[in-house]
């Protein structure tokens, strides 16, 4: 058995009960090729059927879903961001922003806050190493949406349940990759083996920094942060708060044995003054 709670877990599947358990499966999303075309957006809704949440522009440059949630399970986000005073366009003029773009999805956590405080288990770990909702059996008490430290899963409205990304798991069970996958025009969104998309993304990240692009980097994919390394992570060509990334998650289970030992401490003590002063009135 591994960690449970917090820090580097490299056999979660197996820990959860699946004997054997394949390689775990993720998402290496890579911003510097994203188009922001939003095929991830719709072949997610479709496949999944997963309802519309509104088609109205929200003032924030082309985004008209605003962020992950019940009905929104692979998000783009178009960052429209000052530009860098030595950067220029095309025809040598400086142009005043530029584009970042990023598809965000859930995070599937090595370490996921919204499993471990679920009541009915509804969430579960699958073989592959990802984490999903069983919509059947979630009895919407809402546990898991504060528990996300990236503020993923979320409810919906109608019925309260919760919904999130399950990395296509009725697809990758018969050796198809997730439907955000299969439709990425650029291949900004890749699939397969956890470890060779990290080995991959380090890769892509050096090519990077060669051609001058130094602030590029990977968020997510360190088995030592506070989620104990995520399941999808990304490239970002800038900081994480930019694509509004908190930027040193940390499950919120992580404290939950010392708390339970302070718990307990103050229950004994409490029991033992009780116990002074029924003995001091017998005296």
């Amino acid at each position: 058995m591994g960690n449970q709670l917090y820090g580097p877990e490299p056999n979660v599947a197996e820990d959860a009960g699946w004997q054997p358990a394949p390689a775990r499966k993720g998402f290496f999303t890579d911003t510097s090729v994203c188009i922001g075309c939003k095929a991830c957006e719709v072949a997610c809704k479709e496949w999944n059927g997963v309802p519309d949440d509104g088609f109205d522009l929200l003032g924030s440059s082309y985004d008209n879903t605003g962020a992950l949630g019940a009905s929104t399970w692979r998000h783009v986000a178009f960052i429209e961001k000052p530009q860098r005073s030595d950067d220029s366009g095309a025809d040598g003029n400086r142009a005043d922003f530029r584009w970042l773009m990023e598809s965000d999805v859930c995070k599937h956590c090595t370490h996921a806050a919204c499993l471990d405080v679920c009541p009915t288990g509804s969430l579960f770990r699958t073989e592959f190493g990802t984490v999903v909702v069983q919509e059947d059996i979630c009895n919407g008490c809402g546990y898991c949406v504060p528990a996300c430290p990236y503020g993923v899963i979320d409810q919906r409205k109608d019925d309260g349940r919760v919904f999130k990304c399950t990395m296509c798991y009725d697809r990758i069970g018969v050796g198809q990759e997730p439907a955000c996958a299969k439709a990425c025009p650029t291949k900004s969104i890749q699939f397969g083996d956890l470890d060779d998309l990290r080995a991959r993304a380090q890769q892509r990240v050096d090519t990077l920094h060669e051609q001058g692009l130094h602030e590029a980097k990977l968020y997510g994919d360190d088995p030592a942060d506070g989620v104990g390394g995520a399941g999808a992570f990304f490239l970002l060509l800038d900081e994480p708060e930019t694509y509004g990334l908190p930027p040193d998650p940390v499950v919120t289970t992580r404290d939950l044995p010392q708390m339970w030992r302070q718990a307990a401490l103050a229950a004994a003590t409490l029991v033992a003054g009780v116990a002074a002063a029924f003995a001091g009135r017998r005296r």
